[in-house]
């Protein structure tokens, strides 16, 4: 199996970081090699299982985010390694410990990971939100996702002397967040790449509500040097959703959707590069249970459109509902409805047109989208690419 953090001891870093953060990235980025620059290769992925130890993380009707992101953590190695023969998994922690969110990152630095994967579960005020979203590093400027960084950030408040070692960072506090869009996180693309689809994987394979791949600053993706995603693999607030992530069939099917993402992931990885990947099926993870839908077939009739916004009740399609643009149009998504702008048949154009508009909407992002439906962006990417 993989290798612990609390095995061996790890160095901290007191360097301040405001000083510092170019230097320590500039190294990073030239020491570090990026999938495609090597012949043969050989991947390191780190798991993080969320919170710990004196820290219980969301709380639930009857149970903790803790005792839910480990097991799911663990099986997601176990499947990795026994499917992946390339593939070497190490774990932040393996028990009931608590692991500082600075030496988490600084773990995953040591060991010169190519992946890191840090697992959660949400929490909400109303219970019946439920769902699945997987967050990259970013500046946000969105209500909601800043509640979620503000949330699972707030266990450093339980370290011992993180005013120190955090520079001052308050995590409840919202000023505190501008010092994130000082970097800028160079492994943004791949960790949306894997953050999309570990979202595929959640929708397609475990029938969950696809809340879709958001940026929000978490200081456990602000510290680490690779492809990075906190994946949110659903509300310990909904009841419903509480008895399948504490179920064993759900924490199966969870670990089996993020292990198929860093397959296909590493798969696409290593052809750029021409590297064959070994797949060792024999152990093969579970299917689940709702069926995979058919792929794309028809790219003729993929639009790349930039969504905009995200609302749980309807709103009026006019200017100035949306910050006065014009060609927004609304896409019904499971219980939410979606806005979106732009129409183009080229990917590119789309996030040429997303980087026109982030100046009055932040957060927009690229979709894909058939018949007035969203569909997984990975899917239309590649059946485009087939084309």
């Amino acid at each position: 199996m993989g290798t612990d953090i609390n095995n061996g001891k790890l160095c901290t870093i007191h360097i301040p970081i405001y000083n510092t953060l170019i230097i320590l990235l500039s190294l990073f980025i030239l020491s570090a090699s990026s999938p495609a620059d090597a012949a043969v290769r050989n991947w390191v992925i780190v798991i993080d299982a969320g919170h710990g130890g004196r820290d219980p993380g969301a709380l639930g009707s009857f149970s903790k985010e803790k005792d839910i992101t480990l097991p799911i953590a663990l099986k997601t190695g176990e499947y990795i390694e026994k499917n992946l023969s390339n593939v070497k998994v190490l774990y932040t922690r393996k028990t009931d410990v608590a692991v500082d969110i600075r030496d988490r990152a600084e773990f995953a630095n040591k060991n010169k990971a190519d992946l890191f994967i840090s697992i959660h579960v949400n929490w909400a005020k109303q219970k019946n939100i439920r769902g699945t979203e997987t967050f990259v590093m970013g500046l946000t400027k969105d209500e909601q996702n800043l509640e979620v960084a503000m949330k699972e950030n707030e266990v450093i408040l339980r370290e011992d002397d993180y005013t120190t070692k955090y520079e001052g960072f308050d995590p409840k506090s919202p000023e505190s967040y501008i010092m994130f869009s000082v970097m800028q996180n160079v492994y943004l693309s791949q960790s949306t790449d894997l953050a999309s689809r570990i979202q595929t994987q959640y929708k397609e394979r475990v029938n969950r509500v696809d809340r879709g791949v958001k940026q929000a600053a978490f200081w456990v993706l602000f510290m680490t040097t690779m492809p990075s995603v906190l994946t949110e693999s659903g509300f310990i607030t909904n009841l419903e959703e509480e008895k399948f992530l504490n179920s064993e069939q759900g924490q199966d099917y969870i670990a089996s959707a993020l292990y198929r993402a860093c397959r296909d992931y590493i798969n696409e990885m290593d052809k750029k590069s021409g590297v064959e990947l070994a797949d060792n099926t024999s152990s093969p993870a579970p299917d689940t249970e709702k069926p995979v839908k058919q792929p794309v077939s028809d790219a003729v009739d993929i639009a790349f459109m930039v969504q905009i916004a995200t609302s749980g009740s309807q709103k009026e399609i006019k200017p100035e509902n949306f910050r006065g643009l014009k060609d927004v149009i609304e896409l019904k998504s499971d219980d939410r409805f979606k806005y979106a702008t732009g129409k183009f048949n080229n990917y590119t154009e789309a996030v040429e047109h997303r980087k026109k508009i982030e100046g009055i909407f932040p957060d927009a992002f690229v979709i894909a989208v058939r018949d007035n439906k969203i569909l997984p962006l990975q899917e239309a990417l590649d059946k485009n690419k087939r084309n």
